[in-house]
């Protein structure tokens, strides 16, 4: 029998699960897997309506976390409104940049990537992904936010809002650093079929709460039902 009381987290704890949002604990148990006993987190997704099951030992690595301090997430807001370093005009590479920040999920790095493609946005239309990308990274910034200061979603969107366009305020981007091969003025020629594919099953990735399993925790899911 493995001993519940070696797990970082307990049942009925909130904790942030990074591309999903916040979740909650609600069981912690043991299940037999090619001989062996492994003990799992099962946290409920309300944001999305989902259960996953999480190995008690992967958690870290999949960066299992609990909700940051009302302090982290003012300072997490604040960073919202301060200048940043210029940013390329290449949307796959800066895509790519935020997605990675994503996957990471700390809320510094989802709230620098709110701040980065809103700013952008201000320069120039964002391309269909990044506007998707945004709008993860901006929703799961208010799900955690709202939590950790103890405020409505309402609330917190419209802090979001002023701390990114305070009155009378202009975008924070210093400038954009030019990649002539590389502008995406030609959008939605430069995105064909195939790199379509391609990124969505990037953020389709990052959207997945078995996104960052391993082949083990598949061959769980398929005999499990919530």
């Amino acid at each position: 029998m493995i001993e519940l009381m070696e797990t970082k987290f307990s049942i009925d704890q909130k904790v942030v699960y990074p591309s999903q949002g916040v979740g909650k604990v609600i069981d912690i148990f043991e299940k037999k897997f090619k001989d062996n006993m492994l003990l799992y987190y099962k946290i409920y997704i309300e944001a999305s309506d989902m259960v996953v099951m999480i190995p008690v030992e992967k958690a870290d690595e999949l960066g299992i976390r609990q909700i940051v301090s009302a302090k982290e997430a003012e300072e997490a807001l604040n960073l919202l409104s301060e200048d940043f370093e210029p940013i390329t005009s290449d949307w796959k590479l800066r895509y790519q940049m935020n997605l990675d920040l994503l996957k990471k999920g700390t809320v510094k790095d989802i709230a620098e990537i709110v701040r980065c493609l809103y700013n952008r946005s201000k320069v120039k239309e964002l391309p269909i992904l990044e506007r998707k990308l945004y709008d993860s990274a901006k929703r799961l910034l208010e799900d955690e936010i709202s939590f950790a200061l103890g405020k409505s979603q309402k609330e917190i969107e419209q802090t979001i809002h002023t701390k990114l366009e305070p009155p009378g305020s202009v975008a924070k981007v210093k400038h954009v650093i030019p990649l002539d091969d590389d502008e995406d003025d030609d959008l939605m020629d430069d995105v064909n079929e195939k790199s379509r594919d391609s990124d969505d099953d990037d953020l389709d990735d990052a959207d997945s709460a078995d996104a960052d399993m391993d082949a083990d925790e598949e061959d769980f899911d398929d005999d499990e039902s919530f």
